[in-house]
């Protein structure tokens, strides 16, 4: 199978669970995914099986939406309502004084990553030496908050929901905790759900019961996106059938030979049959197609 499948992944399932669970549906050894989720999240979670997992790499729309519940007057050793309590602080932040923090937060930023995280530091993973004990120190990392917007929030409690529109590698748990410590009361993530990944959304995913349905009555594969579906915003390249040989056999194009209408950028190539083959991009020096990552397959 070659296409992509979105999961709306479960609570307590780690990513590559889910991954191994498609995997073993689709009886492929081809399958990788588009940017972890924690076990306690929940949301949208591109699976790309066969060829489709060479796109995992250069997926053009990196940006993670997520929505992610709230406390604060606490904090705890892994930044989210799991880990061990480290503080307890009674809290009277009003939601405006809340909105006001996090006005700071919007745009360009630098996250330190929670030592609870899959980053690695001298060859090891943060959460491995975390449950050691063990804490160092982490580089700060530039990350983009495009979007950040409190969607609720009960003063009495104070609890409350967030959205959030970010580019790839932004912690909410530290996002959160970083804004906790700003209204120098703490705060905690208690739930995440993840609702847009790599220009998909929530409308997009199934559950992995439902695909264990499919699977079962073996309608898995009509429910694949097509690869190219994630490339839909670049400019498209038809070839015609000696062209499609030539390209499908890693020969560069001559461009005096091929209709395109941008000159910037990848292009989407497709055969004479509309069977999409692969990205290219133009050397308008050399006037040549030149390819940049295959996709086709014979069958």
């Amino acid at each position: 199978m070659n296409g992509i499948i979105c999961v709306n992944k479960p609570a307590d399932w780690t990513s590559f669970d889910v991954v191994a669970k498609v995997r073993g549906m689709a009886s492929t050894r081809k399958a990788g995914h588009a940017g972890t989720l924690d076990p306690m999240a929940t949301g949208v979670l591109p699976v790309f099986l066969g060829n489709a997992t060479k796109v995992c790499d250069i997926l053009p729309n990196d940006d993670k939406g997520y929505i992610a519940g709230f406390k604060l007057g606490v904090t705890t050793d892994t930044l989210d309502i799991t880990g061990e309590v480290k503080t307890e602080t009674k809290s009277h932040i009003t939601k405006l004084n809340l909105i006001k923090a996090c006005e700071k937060y919007k745009g360009e930023i630098d996250q330190i990553p929670p030592m609870y995280s899959a980053v690695r530091v001298g060859g090891r993973r943060l959460y491995d030496m975390a449950r050691e004990g063990v804490e160092v120190e982490r580089k700060p990392r530039r990350v983009t908050i495009k979007e950040l917007e409190i969607l609720s929030f009960d003063e009495n409690t104070q609890q409350g929901r967030m959205r959030v529109l970010c580019s790839k590698g932004t912690y909410i748990r530290t996002l959160i905790s970083d804004i906790g410590e700003d209204l120098s009361v703490g705060a905690v993530m208690t739930s995440l759900v993840r609702n847009i990944a790599g220009g998909f959304t929530l409308n997009d995913c199934y559950t992995l019961e439902e695909l264990q349905d499919f699977t079962d009555n073996k309608t898995l594969e009509n429910k694949l996106i097509k690869t190219e579906k994630v490339f839909e915003h670049l400019p498209k390249i038809k070839l015609n059938a000696v062209q499609s040989n030539k390209f499908i056999n890693g020969v560069k194009l001559d461009l005096n030979r091929v209709y395109y209408k941008e000159e910037k950028g990848f292009h989407r190539v497709f055969s004479n049959e509309g069977t999409f083959l692969g990205l290219a991009s133009l050397d308008l020096e050399k006037m040549e197609l030149v390819i940049e990552k295959m996709f086709y397959k014979e069958a």
